[in-house]
């Protein structure tokens, strides 16, 4: 619904009424209740919005709104923590006040986002994620540097914008000190980070602490200054970032580095799971429904899991006989690893060509499966170097205004052994129509409250853009057996998740044992297979949103289809998932339920 200024609002509800002369007073205060709560809600959501780029700035920067982009807040400081819950409780207070029957549907969908969303932030609050501040996946340390490369979403166009990024250099020295603190506290009462993640960190951290500055990826901003900069302005932001990255910048990691490897390390413990630190058990609770947005047990995801893991094996087997391999899967496995005609490029260009070859050919068809398409500009790239060891594939959301593409990375270490099988399916999940169609149409849909337009749900996100991968015969894809063997693969990588998420943080299982079950099941490395279970061990819980939200999509697509029948356009039921942007399972499911009813009447 577009958002119309109140009194013409108000005409319009009275001229749909009839003659409004005719209209009776207790008609009339019905109406007005109603365009008041609407109003209301409106306003609030707008506030809301408005605080929140305040409390998470980095957040605005993601949008383009350059407003905060000098501002980095020491989020894992008690002060801090106590904002955000005093913001949080202040908006589920005032929601509270809103009668939901007053609303339309998009205002509801919106009321119940926006309640669900305040109650499980407030939740999460009282968890000590403030005392494991950082790991080998995500954390400040590594956001700085994507930001301070000047390839992040931190702009470096103007004076102003270099000036700005010196305020969160100086932050981040704060910040630093704030996180041997917390992982001080953290080993005093064993909230400490398994070993194994400890050793990852450890690189990455000794990687940013180099004698000379221009030697850092902080210097890259410097070195590649617009070209319309006077000689004072560049000597002057020069020297302040020689300054900054030498005094602050570097200093900051060599602390964390030295911390981590003489005191940290020692005390790191020897569990896999989150269940080995006190209160993991409801923490972990805690975070499959936040990752799921589901009320479902670790039990029951831990069953669906083992039998995904046996369908899709089945039908793996079936494409092993289709091309006439003779031999058990776990040969076929090692066959499709090791052969040479898998690794067919030889430069990192050869790679991305053929991720674009795959966007041409599918191209023709996406107009058949969508009738809304993003109007953002969308890229592939090679991930940075500094962080390609250890990065997965992955999607960056383009800027609102235009000033920054949709960017599908792709981590390129030796292209020479890059194997081609699975590019369909990756290229599906992370890119078109995966992650670049759902995030750029959320962000482009006129009359979501902002605070939808950039949220984000890794249920819906993730199980999306997995549902995108099974997208791909209808979009001309998977015509090579091989490929379509990439894409069971890759199906049956996120169905191996949901059990060894579940086995190591709720079950008692070892990094060992997890690593042994994914390699008996999938398609990987022991390497590859490692680096995975590693990093479920580092964000208990974000593994299990990609097949719980595909598994609620395909459900929901099969019930449109048995009950609209003839009527049923699969264009018309993708529109409808998409252009309400994510929210929780629950609210998806009750928006399609809506839809098919009125479909029907149609």
């Amino acid at each position: 619904m577009r958002k119309y200024p109140f009194a013409l609002y108000a005409a319009m509800a009275l001229a749909g009424s009839g003659t409004i002369g005719c209209t009776n007073s207790n008609e009339k205060n019905a109406d007005t209740e109603t365009m008041q709560e609407a109003q209301n809600i409106d306003q609030i959501f707008s506030n809301y919005y408005e605080d929140r780029l305040k409390l998470f700035p980095l957040e605005a920067t993601a949008i383009a709104d350059k407003r905060y982009n000098d501002q980095l807040p020491n989020d894992i400081s008690q002060e801090y923590k106590e904002q955000v819950r005093a913001f949080y409780q202040k908006y589920l207070e005032q929601i509270n006040k809103v009668d939901r029957d007053k609303l339309n549907e998009q205002q509801r969908t919106s009321y119940d986002i926006f309640k669900y969303e305040m109650q499980m932030a407030l939740e999460g609050l009282d968890q000590p994620t403030e005392l494991m501040p950082l790991n080998q996946f995500w954390g400040l340390p590594i956001t700085m540097a994507q930001l301070g490369s000047g390839a992040g979403n931190q702009p470096f166009k103007t004076p102003e914008d270099y000036n700005d990024f010196l305020g969160r250099v100086q932050a981040f020295q704060v910040w630093g000190d704030t996180a041997i603190a917390n992982m001080r506290r953290g080993m005093a009462v064993g909230v400490v980070l398994p070993r194994m993640l400890t050793l990852k960190v450890l690189p990455q951290l000794r990687a940013m602490v180099v004698d000379d500055p221009k030697q850092t990826i902080f210097w890259d901003p410097i070195k590649n200054m617009p070209e319309d900069f006077t000689a004072a302005q560049r000597d002057t932001i020069t020297q302040a970032y020689a300054k900054a990255i030498k005094e602050q910048v570097i200093p900051t990691y060599r602390k964390l580095y030295d911390f981590m490897q003489n005191e940290y390390l020692p005390k790191s413990r020897s569990t896999s799971g989150i269940s080995g630190v006190p209160g993991g058990d409801s923490t972990y609770r805690y975070l499959v429904r936040y990752w799921t947005t589901t009320n479902m047990t670790p039990d029951q995801i831990f069953e669906i899991g083992q039998k995904e893991v046996a369908r899709i094996r089945g039908e793996m087997e079936q494409v092993k006989e289709q091309v006439g391999f003779k031999g058990d899967l776990k040969a076929f496995f090692q066959y499709v690893k090791t052969d040479p005609k898998f690794t067919p490029f030889k430069k990192p260009e050869d790679v991305l060509a053929a991720f674009e070859a795959i966007h041409t050919r599918e191209q023709p068809q996406l107009d058949k499966l969508f009738g809304i398409q993003p109007k953002s500009k969308f890229e592939i790239r090679q991930t940075e170097a500094f962080r390609a060891a250890s990065a997965s594939a992955e999607y960056n959301p383009p800027a609102p205004d235009g000033s920054r593409p949709g960017i599908f990375y792709v981590p390129i270490l030796d292209a020479a052994k890059y194997n081609m099988v699975g590019m369909e399916s990756l290229f599906l999940h992370e890119a078109i129509p995966g992650h670049h169609y759902q995030i750029s149409i959320q962000q482009e849909q006129e009359g979501l409250p902002k605070f939808r337009q950039y949220a984000w749900y890794g249920a819906f996100g993730e199980g999306w853009a997995l549902y995108s991968e099974s997208l791909g015969k209808e979009l001309g894809l998977y015509t090579d057996p091989y490929q379509y063997f990439g894409r069971l693969s890759d199906e049956m990588h996120r169905a191996i998740r949901l059990v060894v998420d579940v086995g190591m943080h709720a079950k008692g299982w070892t990094r060992e044992q997890a690593i042994q079950y994914s390699l008996e099941n999938e398609l990987t490395s022991e390497a590859d297979a490692t680096a995975e279970i590693e990093r479920y061990m580092a964000i208990p819980g974000q593994a299990l949103s990609y097949k719980i939200g595909e598994l609620k999509i395909k459900e929901l697509r099969q019930k449109a289809q048995q009950e609209l029948g003839a009527k049923f356009k699969l264009s018309a039921f993708h529109d409808e998932i998409l252009k309400g942007g994510v929210m929780p399972l629950e609210v998806l499911e009750q928006r399609v339920n809506e839809w098919i009813s009125a479909q029907k009447k149609v």
